[in-house]
């Protein structure tokens, strides 16, 4: 059981400046205490994502950690320019000796998609077609391609990541059948469903992984992500979480409540049904390894990613969770 972190950079009660230095400060001690990986997604025009260029904050996160994997999860493929954004990752892979993990994909939100003047409802074909060029232009020294998105004819391709074809794949998956694409690129997988919905996510994608002739013995991480706050008591760890919840829900509706969309990711009011769904935790270290080892392991997970820094939660509210986490949760599934 491997341990990471992801992070929707949502917006704090302090000056941006400030959250910037503190998510590195917290960053650099998920370094030290082990996790495998830090997580950063990508939105637009919301404060759910003050951090709408990913590659500009994880650069500073290559050169402030030294073990620590890191990555978006995920690049809306269909916002960026490939050739540019091949050069993004291949800038990236090399700043941190090879540690980049790619994740992909099309956009959650149709509202963020449109700010950049691309259909939404074009992003079955474009995101493929996307991910097909990238993974080209990551191995080839010159790159032609025409489809129906994208065309180039004889582009230079100086850079190289150091990840050798290019930096592994990640992908979200939010319902069963989207396990196939994940498991045909051989990419790593992290679902935020329920454990119940979780274990069918990751059961569907080991069918379709043995599907495809692959040993058991070769599955990639198989994730779920989880908020999470911890304390030295149940209550006050719930208090933290009831109060975070209720801002970071805020900056997840906002967009979809501005713009008169019915919003779609189906989060309750309240965090009580999540946490009782599993699909998130607020108590004790050793009530979180109880946690673990009943709604991760169980359903076959082998990651766990959890986001401690979510809505208006303090620094010093997230390096608890985190120290927590470090010192008493991850030496126990080692």
């Amino acid at each position: 059981m491997k341990f990471g972190v992801f992070d929707h950079m949502d917006e704090g009660d302090v000056p941006l400046e400030q959250q910037y230095a503190q998510r590195l400060q917290l960053i650099e001690a998920y370094d030290r205490l082990s996790f495998h990986a830090y997580h950063l997604a990508e939105h637009h025009g919301t404060p759910l994502g003050l951090a709408p260029s990913p590659g500009i904050f994880l650069a500073a996160v290559a050169q402030r950690t030294q073990r620590l994997r890191f990555g978006p999860l995920v690049y809306s493929l269909p916002l960026y320019h490939p050739i540019r954004l091949i050069e993004e990752i291949c800038m990236l892979d090399q700043l941190s000796g090879g540690r980049l993990e790619l994740g992909v994909g099309r956009g959650v939100s149709p509202i963020e998609v449109r700010f950049y003047g691309v259909a939404p409802e074009a992003g079955p074909r474009q995101f493929p077609e996307a991910l097909r060029l990238i993974k080209r232009g990551l191995t080839v020294d010159e790159l032609s391609f025409s489809g129906e998105f994208y065309r180039f004819e004889k582009v230079p391709m100086v850079l190289r990541p150091v990840q050798k074809p290019h930096p592994p794949l990640w992908y979200g998956v939010t319902a069963p059948d989207t396990a196939h694409w994940a498991a045909l690129e051989g990419a790593h997988m992290v679902t935020l469903l329920p454990t119940d919905g979780a274990r069918a996510v990751i059961d569907r994608y080991k069918c379709e992984w043995a599907g495809f002739g692959r040993p058991a013995a070769d599955l990639p991480l198989m994730g779920v992500m989880r908020l999470v706050v911890l304390a030295d008591t149940g209550a006050r760890a719930l208090n933290t979480a009831e109060r975070a919840y209720a801002s970071w829900l805020g900056h997840m509706r906002l967009l979809w409540d501005q713009h008169g969309v019915k919003f779609s990711l189906g989060l309750p009011p309240e965090i009580g049904p999540l946490i009782d769904a599993g699909a998130a935790f607020a108590g004790t270290a050793a009530d979180f390894r109880a946690f673990v080892a009943q709604n991760v392991e169980s359903i076959g997970a082998n990651y766990l990613t959890c986001d401690v820094a979510f809505g208006d939660m303090s620094f010093d509210e997230a390096m608890r969770t985190t120290k927590l986490l470090g010192e008493e949760v991850i030496p126990a599934f080692a």
